[in-house]
């Protein structure tokens, strides 16, 4: 196992929802890469160094002690001469225990070789992972939403790690909402934008964090900048929130579009934010930072629309995101991460560790289109979120890219729209056709070069990410599909003069099939290991409405109207939070559920099938597996009587440490006890642990079954009886032991044992499920098996 690794963590927001500050935070990323990649072994940069699990928290040995101890460990390894560095830019003490310093590579490996170090890491910057959708999800269940939160429901705590908050918006209004709870130990910090009596009943909790140069540097004269405060600098984090906990909010719209109240999963819910990312991006320190702090404040619940690039993903106790919330699960927080937008590639999937609720991203029953008028009269209907001022009296001259490309620019370039593929004489004035065959290409740029040249709008052809409505303002926009797009093509060929017009864009309700998997959305396995199945859910992630900061772009505002403060965004950033939510209403409604009886409950009454009642399709129009959606969609009002509950214990996630391959040593020190692994300690052997969903990496068909093990809680009736049902594709032998379970007074806890054959089964992962039922309620256990 290497010991270190460099990452890039990103703010989960789709390239193709990005804005200009997203890009910049990806070629910051890049950047630093590339730098890093280049210094010498001499050069200081900033490193995490975790040491496990803190006793503090328990009355052990205080913060300043163990600060102490770490700037003496500092100064036995870095020179008297540069004694500046001997200081710590982030401190961890609650949860665990750490710090975070500037050092050379030969420092750090020095230092690595030290007792109590777990893992030595270089920072790393990390992405965003960029309403119907709560009334989408009710009417996916097939029930009405009769229960009323119980007065404790507001006792639910929410910690939200991302951009900061927007205190000003409505959906953060505390009306009815009774006095903070007295276990909350957190605090709200003042900014130069931001006082402390923005935080309220609702709002209980703000904290924000220097930068991690202006700590280094200790500079205390910079002048005050959007990282200086709690106050959201982006829209990222206010959004978020909103979808997670926002309080109910009549008549809003995204100018117009989109219209109805909008409310979060858990309206009563308090939130606390924790601005962890900054204008020089989203630092891996930071997060644990917060993490740390979340966990010290008093939140129950902990949502992360942030991750690792796929590209560039670490192991799982050289991850911020992974090593903060194992933390938080010892101490019984949940923590709630988004999958990662890097979708529909395979082995994409980030924040993928057992203890982390993992989550893709679906579309709900509501679209957003514009319609292309072309001069013969013929019209097609696109996918947009358009304010264009066009109308029918009027049509513009229509070209494609590659009849108006500059001098000497490969024709495929122009066609593609690339930055200074377009001659500006040729395009101005002009509606141009654009193909997105290249990915790579955004289509925010694609917008912004078609603008610069003086167009007039823009027809995307793209087949895939039509279903992901694009925000391009007032300019006019539509995306449609690649037969609409030749049949506008050979318009455009056949007609001397050719013209058309961008109507601006409409809801269009009832929008079938849905749920469907996001092209974006990231797929499974994870890629460190194939025996835990991931992503574990999926929810509304594609255009999601909620609230926003007043948008202040140019461009972005239709001619006459004021700044909206809600938008419509699509991500996995936006399905993270709504699991968030969905996890804070069944915990006011079961308070003394654990963190993995209430991730077992909405993973075992998921939804498997779409409002056409047919099962759950992927962005191409196949059946999804369970790679893209997980054990399904969540279904938050069936999860209140799920049955049976899968538990899920530390021991469990200490376990799979073992199998895994970390040493004792170093797991033992992660532990609040003196824990030994298991005598065998095999990578197959993850699969046993007591997950509420089951995958096997490798079957290997020569060789007898493999047996995995699961107990089951009986959190329902106590005198029940169920009956297992397998779901298998031919040639996958399935056979459950014993094929009834029975309950009784006394007794609510049985285990039973699934006996995977693959002899006869094709090569390659196999999908299927057993289901527990006792003639009322079903329990849903996905399986994924990998046979070789």
């Amino acid at each position: 196992m290497p010991l270190f690794s460099f990452s890039s963590i990103f703010l989960a927001i789709p390239s193709f929802m990005a804005s200009p500050l997203h890009h910049l935070f990806f070629l910051s990323a890049l950047c630093l890469l590339i730098i890093s990649s280049t210094a010498s072994n001499h050069l200081p940069q900033h490193y995490v160094v975790y040491m496990g699990s803190s006793s503090s928290g328990d009355g052990g040995e205080a913060p300043e002690i163990a600060e102490a101890d770490h700037l003496q460990l500092l100064s036995s390894i870095i020179p008297s001469h540069e004694s500046e560095r001997i200081s710590l830019i982030r401190h961890y003490s609650h949860a665990f225990k750490g710090f975070s310093a500037m050092l050379t590579e030969n420092e750090a490996s020095v230092l690595a070789g030290h007792d109590g170090i777990v893992s030595i890491f270089r920072d790393p910057i990390l992405q965003l992972h960029t309403t119907r959708s709560w009334d989408f999800l009710e009417a996916a269940s097939g029930m009405q939403y009769k229960h009323k939160q119980p007065s404790m429901s507001s006792d639910v705590i929410i910690g939200m790690i991302d951009t900061g908050i927007w205190p000003e918006s409505p959906s953060f209004n505390d009306d009815g909402i009774g006095e903070i709870p007295s276990r909350w130990k957190g605090a709200c910090m003042e900014g130069y934008d931001f006082k402390k009596s923005n935080c309220n009943r609702k709002l209980i909790g703000a904290r924000y964090y220097d930068s991690i140069q202006r700590t280094y540097n200790n500079n205390k004269t910079h002048v005050a900048k959007p990282d200086d405060s709690p106050r959201d600098f982006d829209g990222h984090g206010t959004h978020t929130t909103s979808i997670a906990a926002g309080a109910k909010v009549a008549n809003v719209s995204y100018h117009d579009l989109a219209g109805g109240t909008a409310r979060g999963g858990s309206p009563s819910s308090r939130v606390a934010i924790y601005k962890a990312c900054t204008l020089d991006g989203c630092s891996g320190s930071t997060i644990l930072k917060a993490i740390d702090d979340a966990i010290k404040d008093g939140v129950d619940i902990i949502s992360i629309s942030i991750g690792m690039s796929s590209l560039f993903q670490s192991d799982y106790l050289n991850d911020p995101i992974a090593i903060g919330s194992f933390h938080a699960q010892q101490m019984d927080i949940m923590v709630v991460c988004s999958g990662g937008n890097d979708g529909p590639d395979l082995y994409t999937i980030v924040n993928s560790a057992p203890w982390i609720f993992t989550v893709a991203a679906s579309n709900i029953d509501r679209d957003f289109q514009s319609t292309v008028l072309l001069g013969n009269g013929k019209t097609f209907q696109g996918s947009a979120i358009s304010f264009s001022n066009f109308n029918h009296s009027r049509n513009y001259p229509l070209a494609f890219g590659e009849d108006v490309a500059a001098k000497f620019t490969p024709i495929s370039e122009a066609r593609n729209c690339y930055p200074g593929s377009l001659d500006t004489q040729k395009v101005a004035g002009k509606i141009v056709v654009c193909t997105y065959n290249d990915l790579n290409i955004p289509r925010q740029i694609k917008k912004l070069v078609v603008e610069d040249a003086r167009a007039k709008g823009l027809i995307l052809v793209s087949e895939d990410e039509t279903v992901v409505p694009f925000d391009s303002g007032t300019f006019p926009f539509a995306e449609v599909g690649n037969l609409s797009g030749l049949q506008i093509i050979k318009y455009i060929n056949g007609t001397k003069k050719p013209t058309a017009t961008i109507l601006p864009a409409r809801d269009v309700p009832r929008y079938r099939p849905a749920p469907t998997v996001a092209y974006f959305s990231s797929r499974g396995p994870g890629q460190y290991t194939g025996n835990i199945l991931k992503p574990d859910i999926m929810a509304p992630g594609v255009a999601i409405l909620a609230a926003m900061i007043p948008e202040k772009e140019a461009g972005s505002v239709p001619v006459g109207n004021k700044p909206s403060g809600y938008a419509i965004k699509s991500g996995t950033s936006m399905a993270c939070p709504h699991v968030t939510g969905a996890a804070a209403f069944i915990k006011s409604f079961h308070r003394g559920w654990s963190t993995s009886m209430i991730k077992s409950a909405l993973m075992t009454t998921a939804n498997i099938y779409d409002n056409m009642g047919k099962p759950l399709q992927n962005s191409s129009h196949h059946f999804a597996n369970a790679h893209e959606v997980g054990v399904g969609e969540i279904n938050p009002l069936k999860a209140l009587n799920p049955g049976l509950v899968f538990e899920t214990t530390t021991e469990d996630y200490l376990q799979f440490l073992c199998y895994y391959g970390y040493s004792e040593k170093n797991i033992r020190s992660m532990s609040k006890k003196n824990f030994n692994c298991p005598r065998i300690s095999i990578d197959r052997l993850i699969s046993n642990i007591n997950y509420p969903s089951i995958s096997i990496g490798n079957l290997d068909r020569h060789k007898p079954a493999q047996t995995i093990k699961r107990t089951v809680t009986n959190v329902g009736c106590p005198n029940a009886t169920y009956i297992s049902r397998v779901q298998a594709p031919v040639g996958l032998e399935v056979k459950v032991f014993p094929k009834k379970i029975a309950f009784i007074e006394g007794l609510t806890r049985v285990s039973f044992k699934v006996l995977f054959y693959g002899k006869e089964a094709s090569n390659g992962y196999n999908f299927g499920s057993i289901t527990w039922f006792d003639g009322r309620l079903s329990v849903h256990l996905s399986f994924a098996v990998n046979v070789e």
